[in-house]
Formats: structure tokens, sequence, C-alpha cells
């Protein structure tokens, strides 16, 4: 079918074409006219994703993910808000309601979810494509409850996101106070035997005891290596007495035996005079013999009791290096347990330190969730506050009126053409030619048409095409 004769038909049936128009409008008008008014209220939140948490002074990372507005848009549209949307504004405990709600469910369920529901389905949230700006509109038959509505939304949301961020603060902040309570009992017990040990011990905090003895010690050390010297000098010295005994330092020193040796020396001298003068019978030649005996007696006597003298003082070092040795391993001992002690104090205090700093860990930690499960403080701002519109936002009566036309339009065209194939009628040159399968010999037209001719094509008096020899001529007229 070509447009010329879509044309035809349509100017043929022009009065249902335009029937079937007027009626799509009139539906159109009566939709307009029956539906009831409906008005939104729009509020507008912004989400602030670069400003530090107050409490930790850090920015989430989830803040700058792609998805982050994403969640937001979910999070207001879930039951949880519409929940708390229908907690602050008491719709459950409105008579109108519960009635609905045991007409609808008879009383199965859970009204609130109920209405949260029936809620979200007039809810529209849309984000923002190039900033961090949600908008939060309802639409209701009443201006004043979307309104009411759309703050209420926008609140709830903002209720939402303090709970979700103080709720598991708060449950933080009881497993850490009470791991915070077992850790100082702990911390208080290990002080305890910290003290106690230190007080039973005798240990301070300064460790001097123990400097003071370990120097006790060092100095002990010393001079046991001194008596130690001094011990095996005299033990030389004594074995040197006991073999030759004029030889010793302390006999040839001594000014007695020294004072003796010379009166020796001289009554010798006096003897061999005295022998050669008078010969060894005189008697001043015995007497002198004599008393050289008795010289030499003392001598030998002196000479005894520096050697013996010699080894007394080898005795008394021995002695004394016996008891610095004694003393060294006792104080040796001493320092030893002391230093056992000090370790095992040093154990405990390390112990004490490292319970010190797990409690001023979890004290901090159970001190910040204490301050995260009590802030009111959220990244999100309310920068519009929905209020009560003057204008409806629905029905659309300009859309509306648009759609009927158009949807109007399309219905009569294709009525007019069902109708056009059930009734099929000759209209124009093209119909005769295609019904008839025979060429066409002329138009006639009539005198009342216009010099245009059929459908705005220009009318020729004859219009002569050669006859088939198949087919017969005919004659098409108006």
């Amino acid at each position: 079918m070509s447009i010329s004769q879509i044309l035809a038909i349509l100017r043929a049936r022009w009065v249902v074409m335009v029937s079937v128009l007027f009626g799509a409008i009139l539906i159109a008008v009566a939709v307009n006219l029956l539906l009831p008014k409906k008005y939104t209220s729009t509020a507008s939140l912004l989400l602030d994703v670069k400003s530090p948490d107050p409490v930790n002074g850090m920015i989430s990372p989830a803040m700058m993910t792609p998805s982050y507005m994403a969640t937001q848009v979910d999070l207001l549209t879930s039951e949880r808000v519409a929940i708390q949307v229908i907690r602050r504004l008491r719709l459950a405990e409105n008579p109108s309601m519960q009635k609905q709600w045991r007409e609808a469910s008879s009383g199965v369920g859970s009204m609130e979810s109920w209405l949260a529901e029936i809620l979200s389905k007039s809810l529209t949230v849309k984000p923002s494509r190039e900033s961090n700006v949600i908008t939060v509109s309802y639409e209701a038959i009443d201006p004043q409850f979307a309104a009411a509505l759309a703050n209420a939304y926008a609140e709830g949301y903002i209720d939402v996101t303090v709970s979700l961020k103080t709720d598991p603060a708060r449950q933080y902040n009881s497993i850490f106070d009470g791991l915070a309570t077992r850790m100082r009992e702990r911390l208080e017990k290990a002080q305890a035997r910290l003290s106690a040990y230190q007080q039973e011990k005798g240990l301070i905090a300064t460790d001097e005891r123990f400097d003071i003895e370990s120097a006790r010690l060092a100095s002990l050390s010393q001079e046991l290596t001194l008596l130690e010297g001094l011990q095996n000098e005299s033990g030389n010295r004594q074995i040197q007495a006991s073999r030759d005994s004029d030889r010793v330092s302390e006999v040839l020193n001594n000014q007695v035996v020294a004072a003796l040796k010379a009166d020796l020396a001289r009554m010798e001298s006096r003897a061999e005079e005295l022998q050669s003068r008078f010969g060894d019978a005189h008697p001043q030649v015995i007497e002198t013999k004599a008393n050289i005996d008795a010289m030499r007696k003392r001598v030998s006597q002196e000479t005894q009791r520096v050697t013996t003298s010699v080894g007394l003082n080898n005795v008394v070092n021995q002695a004394r290096v016996a008891k610095a040795a004694s003393s060294l391993q006792e104080q040796r001992s001493k320092v030893l347990q002391m230093r056992a002690q000090r370790d095992e104090a040093s154990v405990m205090l390390r112990d004490v330190d490292n319970l010190q700093k797990a409690y001023d860990a979890v004290q901090a930690r159970a001190t910040q969730s204490g301050l995260e499960s009590q802030t009111t403080q959220t990244n999100v701002s309310v920068i519009q506050v929905a209020s009560a519109s003057s204008k409806s936002s629905s029905p659309k009566t300009l859309i509306n009126m648009l759609l009927g036309v158009f949807g109007g339009l399309i219905l009569s065209i294709t009525t007019v053409l069902l109708r056009e194939l059930s009734d099929r009628r000759v209209r124009t040159i093209d119909d005769v030619v295609n019904e008839l399968n025979l060429p066409l010999i002329g138009v006639l037209l009539k005198t009342s048409d216009s010099p245009s001719g059929l459908l705005g094509r220009k009318a020729q008096p004859w219009l002569m095409q050669q006859p088939s020899s198949r087919t017969m001529p005919a004659l098409a007229s108006e």
C-alpha cells in the first residue's frame, strides 16, 4: 500500500479518524480530572567524604570509593530508615493505619514492615552525578504529609548513619571495659607480687645494693690478688731462710743482728791479736774465745728469731689469703644470688610493664569507643529542607494530553486501516490497475474537480497506454 492510497483512505474515513482521536483526547482529559492530585516535596542531603572523623581524626577509605554513594542510596531506601521514619512520626500509633493494616494482613506480621513497604513506593532517592548531594523526594496526596515524610526520611537517614557508628561502638566499649577491668586486676596482682618479692629480697628499683655488692666483689678480688702476691713472696723468703738464714734480707737488714755481727768481728779480731801475742793458754785469750762463743750464740739466736718472724709473716699471709678467698667466695655467691634475684625481679618487672602497656592500649581503645558511642556527629548535612508544594506533581496534564493526542492519532490511523482492510474499495488509479489487472486507457474528470486532479496530481485529458495482446482496454472515471 502506497502513501497515496493511505492518504486516500484517511480522507475517505476522516469521520472515523476524528471520532477515535476525539475519544482518546476525552479519555486523557477524564484521566487528568479523575486522578487525584499528588504533591512532591524534596529534601537535599550533603555527604562530606573528605573531612576526618572528629574522634579518631582519620578519613575513612570507604568514603572515597565509587560505591559509597550507591550504598548510601540503598541505605536511604532500606527498611531500617523507613522504620525510623515510622517511629519518628508515630504512624504505627495511628488508628486508621492500624485498621488498614489489620484489613490488609489480618493482623499477621509486623505493622512497621507493612508500613515501610507502603511508604517506600512513593519515595524517590537520586544521587547527583558530579557531586556528593542526594535528593530525597516523597509524593503524597497531602502536600504537608509529603513534606513531613521527605524531612522524616532525611532525619531518619541521619539517625541511622549515627546509630550504625554508635551501636558497634557501644558493643566495643562494653567489650573493652570488661577487658580493661580484667587487665587492671592482672596488673595489680603482678605489681603486688613484684613489690612483695622486692621487699622479701631487699631489692630496690635503682639496683644500688647490687652495684655496691658488685664493687665490693671487685675490691675483694683485687685484695686477694695482692695478698696472694705477698703470700708468695713471704713463702719464698721462708724457704730461703730455712736454707740460708744469713742471706735473708730480713736478717741482713736487722740492726741487732748487724750490731752483734760487728761486735763478733771485733771480738774475733781481738782474739787473734791476743792469741798471736800471748798464745792459746793465756787467760785473756781463753776469756776472749769464751766471749766470742757467747756472741756467736747470740747472733744465732737473733738470726733464728728473725727467720722465725719471716715464717710467722708467711703464716699470717697464708691466713689472710685464706680469709680473703673465703670472703671473695661468699661475696661471689652473694652477688650471684642477688643477680638471680634481680633477673627474677626483672622478669616480674617486664610482666608488669607488658601488662601496663596492654592495659593502657585497652583503656585507650575503651575511651575512644566510649567517645564514638556518645557522638551525635555525622558526615551528612541537610542542605535543603522539604516544604509543602503548592503545585501538584501528578497527574501531569500537559504530558497526559500529549500522550492522548499521540495515542489517539496512532489508534485512529490503526482503526481506519483495519476498517479499510475489512471493507476494501477502489479509491485511486492504482487500485483500478491492481484490482482489475488491466492497463489504464484514460481518466475522466468531473467538472467540479479542481485542476490539481486526484490527490494533488495534475489532471490530463487522456492518459493513453498501449493495450496488451492478452488484456482488454479499461476505462476509469470518477
